[in-house]
């Protein structure tokens, strides 16, 4: 017997309530990702600028000296950051809801943009009520983010409650979601089935690997992620991001949910 199936049996219910009708996140202690606070940082250090594998932390130089930088398009969640730094600039957080519409709002501003909540699209609710399908193409990922994806349909998650599916034919699609780094050989597939779904559609690059090629981005094999090759409307980065991250970005499209980043600073 599978487990979901004997926890049901035992607790009577399965599935997780959240967003709806109160439930919780369920996130409490969950891992997300490291959260900069740059005022801390000591004069000429850069431990956690060597230690960053994908680049994702670097140093913005001005007339007030170089202050420290962070793009969570390329961070990969591993915490050698929070882990080498000596002042707790970068600490470990419980950040785990990233999804944004604008991909500059996942890299550090020096002040929180003060621009209103960018509208993904006015008429959605016009198109798709309260229902969405979804075509997933894997574009050479490591797989980490499919194990992520396939939870959404197991009971706990239950995607079906929100109204929301995954369809093997793009004829039915509205959302294409995208996982790996775009590698050259998924360069035509890829193009192919978007170009299969009927108007209008909409595109989410799901983990780091498809927000900005993460730690092979720019690699003999691939890109640099789905900039530049199809119009983004939600990126969603994590490696892998964790199933309520994913649910949290696509409500999010659906204008169901808010956004919580915007210049890169994270908020409830």
């Amino acid at each position: 017997m599978p487990v979901w199936t004997l926890f049901g049996l035992k607790h009577g219910i399965a599935t997780n309530s959240w967003p709806d009708n109160g439930g919780t996140d369920e996130q409490t202690g969950v891992l997300g990702l490291p959260r900069l606070e740059p005022d801390r940082c000591e004069e000429n250090c850069k431990a956690c600028v060597e230690v960053c594998l994908p680049g994702a932390i670097g140093m913005n130089s001005s007339e007030d000296g170089d202050r420290l930088t962070i793009d969570y398009g390329k961070c990969i969640a591993c915490q050698l950051c929070t882990e080498s730094c000596p002042n707790e600039v970068l600490t470990k957080s419980n950040d785990w809801a990233f999804g944004v519409g604008n991909r500059k709002d996942l890299i550090w501003a020096e002040t929180l943009a003060s621009e209103p909540a960018q509208e993904l699209s006015e008429n959605i609710k016009k198109y798709f009520g309260r229902s969405l399908h979804i075509r997933h193409v894997d574009a050479g990922s490591c797989n980490g983010c499919e194990s992520e994806l396939q939870a959404l349909n197991n009971p706990y998650y239950n995607l079906h409650r929100l109204g929301i599916f995954f369809t093997p034919s793009p004829r039915f699609a509205d959302l294409l979601l995208v996982t790996g780094s775009v590698t050259y050989a998924m360069h035509e597939p890829l193009l192919a089935t978007y170009h299969a779904m009927p108007e209008p559609r909409w595109v989410m690059a799901t983990g780091t690997c498809a927000v900005s090629g993460g730690v092979t981005g720019g690699g003999y094999s691939g890109g640099n992620g789905l900039d530049g090759v199809l119009p983004v409307d939600l990126y969603v980065p994590g490696c892998p991001p964790n199933p309520s991250a994913m649910i949290q970005a696509i409500l999010l499209l659906l204008n169901r949910s808010k956004q919580h980043v915007y210049g890169g600073h994270y908020a409830k």
